[in-house]
């Protein structure tokens, strides 16, 4: 039997901390310089190593779980191809900022890692934490060099050079490659691992709150209520419609309807402000992101289940 989940105490914690991030870079000494240089040490260091740790933990059992990580590829593909079209639209897509787009798509598939682990746990135990780290682990890849294609092309960088010099694509494909190599962390490095990880998590929460304007949401209404509509809405139905297709078990069609309904990942706003892009709008959308998980895991779990 599942347990039910108070999904706004589950999303708090990660709202709080936004909230930290905004107020202290606001109202204390601890202004914007002290917030680009934990911008730089979550992406080169912190947040590569949880990617890396969170991958390699939990062995990834290929055929058992093929359909469940079909079902969970299939729905990344359609989510990065929705967020990729939202400028060809008849009519929206003149509304659109064609730069903040690039920085924005991103929201749009990306989820929340840690809430995923979190939520997974609570509704399925251990074997619903098993079936999120596979998805984590196959889908982090593909979101991650999601993120980087539109970025890279719109300020005419070379996409592979990007991509070889990315942190999170390089630790997320070492993570995978050393899990289906059957390698694993050693016990007594695990907990300074879990300790980094879960201080990148704080940091870049805290991170996108104190880069946070939301003066800049106004901008761009119309781009941030169609990106957040593709995560929340869209997916969760397509989510459910991919468990039919691939006759996924019970257990599965919920782990995957809670992963098509997490609030976008948190690193959105680091990795958009590390490639030259609007950075305080990803910030925004990213809080508006994890408030909207609030509804969409209800829906996705309540009503769509």
């Amino acid at each position: 039997m599942l347990k039910m989940v108070n999904f706004a105490q589950l999303l708090f914690p990660d709202f709080f901390l936004i909230l930290c991030g905004y107020l202290i870079c606001r109202y204390t000494a601890l202004n914007r310089p002290v917030w680009q240089q934990v911008e730089t040490l979550v992406y080169f260091f912190l947040f590569p190593v949880l990617l890396f740790h969170s991958i390699l933990k939990s062995p990834i059992q290929l055929r058992e779980a093929s359909s469940l990580i079909g079902a969970g590829l299939s729905l990344g593909v359609c989510a990065i191809a929705l967020s990729y079209s939202l400028p060809h639209w008849p009519v929206l897509g003149q509304y659109l900022d064609r730069r903040d787009h690039a920085a924005s798509a991103q929201v749009g598939f990306r989820f929340n890692s840690f809430i995923a682990l979190a939520l997974a746990e609570r509704l399925a135990g251990p074997e619903g934490l098993l079936m999120i780290s596979m998805l984590i682990g196959v889908c982090v890849p593909l979101f991650n060099i999601g993120a980087v294609w539109p970025m890279a092309r719109h300020a005419q960088k070379g996409f592979l050079g990007e991509l070889v010099r990315n942190p999170l694509i390089v630790a997320t494909v070492t993570g995978l490659s050393a899990n289906l190599m059957g390698l694993r962390i050693p016990q007594w490095l695990d907990p300074s691992l879990s300790r980094i990880g879960a201080s990148s998590l704080a940091l870049g929460l805290m991170a996108a709150g104190a880069g946070m304007q939301l003066d800049t949401l106004r901008q761009s209404k119309v781009l941030g209520l169609s990106v957040l509509s593709i995560k929340h809405l869209a997916l969760p139905l397509i989510a459910l419609g991919m468990s039919q297709i691939f006759a996924l078990t019970p257990t599965q069609t919920t782990v995957l309807l809670a992963f098509s309904a997490l609030p976008t990942a948190s690193t959105c706003y680091v990795l958009a402000a590390r490639m030259g892009y609007n950075g305080p709008y990803v910030a925004g959308l990213v809080t508006l992101s994890t408030l909207s998980g609030m509804w969409s895991l209800p829906f996705a779990l309540g009503v769509l289940r």
